[in-house]
């Protein structure tokens, strides 16, 4: 089996593929805080695959894990995870001789572009488009995940398209995710909610001025990011996954009517036909367990599927 695990801020995805690449065992649990609470939820859910699945241990061939924070191409090493409270972490030091089996670590967003390109059949370009507390995305062609020379191709959230918008924690004003990223949204809407995002959403539809602006700005700040990945990938689609995709299809016609009134001026951007390659990622999609599973049966640190 080939194991996959998404590590998540609050909770962990998990699934074990078999040899024809079927879902044996999928798997959730809360992620621990810390470097030490990291390592033991990696341990943990493989223990529980392996039960989940019917196999033992010794049936597990690889192991891969997506992760927030910054991973350096090559290594397993990830670097300012602030979500699970790690400053610096070598994974696989930490857990392959625990578990005998190779380990490899790679972006949460990166993963998860990986595999929703794969449970879209795998053919063709991909941009992947994480919509959550903040804004990143992955670039896939052919099952080939695109790095960039430095491993910074598809951070798109801090592109500014508005020189003149809200300020945005990197220290410049008007960028993609100051528009539309989840944290962003709920400093600006500053009213307490366990789905803040959602309350705007509400809220908006109930008249609300301020949640109708903010609403707005969700659309224009997505809106952008798809233009800015179809006009330097020309990716076939765009798939918008990540937590603030729980909004189904308000989202998706929200952002499929910004991009048509944003392109009515243009027919160069009319002919690209955005609105229609656009698409949600399915509900509890294990796209990003998935895509780290695929990481993890890659042949050597840079594989196939991560060439830069």
């Amino acid at each position: 089996m080939r194991v996959g695990l998404d590590v998540g801020g609050t909770k962990t995805d998990a699934v074990a593929l078999g040899d024809a690449g079927e879902v044996r065992a999928r798997v959730r649990l809360p992620t621990a805080w810390g470097p030490d609470g990291v390592v033991q939820t990696v341990l943990a859910a493989v223990d529980r695959l392996s039960l989940d699945a019917g196999a033992s241990a010794e049936a597990i061939t690889t192991v891969g894990v997506g992760m927030p924070g910054q991973v350096h191409p090559g290594t397993s090493r990830v670097v300012h995870a602030v979500n699970l409270g790690v400053d610096e972490l070598d994974l696989a030091a930490a857990v392959a001789p625990l578990l005998g089996v190779p380990v490899r670590v790679e972006n949460d967003v990166k993963a998860a572009a990986l595999g929703a390109h794969a449970l879209d059949g795998g053919g063709g370009s991909m941009a992947y488009l994480n919509l959550g507390t903040g804004i990143a995305a992955g670039i896939v062609t052919e099952g080939t995940l695109w790095r960039g020379g430095r491993g910074t191709a598809g951070e798109v959230g801090h592109i500014s398209v508005d020189p003149a918008g809200p300020a945005c924690r990197c220290g410049q004003r008007g960028c993609i995710e100051a528009f539309a990223g989840g944290g962003a949204l709920a400093e600006r809407w500053g009213r307490p909610g366990a789905l803040p995002v959602r309350d705007i959403f509400d809220a908006a539809e109930a008249g609300d001025p301020l949640a109708a602006a903010l609403r707005s700005s969700l659309a224009r700040g997505v809106a952008a990011a798809v233009r800015v990945l179809v006009l330097t990938t020309d990716a076939d689609v765009v798939v918008l996954g990540g937590g603030l995709t729980g909004l189904g299809h308000r989202l998706r016609a929200d952002v499929a009517a910004e991009l048509t009134r944003s392109a009515a001026a243009s027919p160069f951007m009319r002919s690209l036909r955005l609105d229609e390659r656009v698409r949600l990622l399915a509900p509890e999609s294990p796209a990003a367990a998935l895509g780290a599973a695929l990481v993890g049966a890659t042949r050597d640190a840079e594989g196939a599927l991560a060439r830069g």
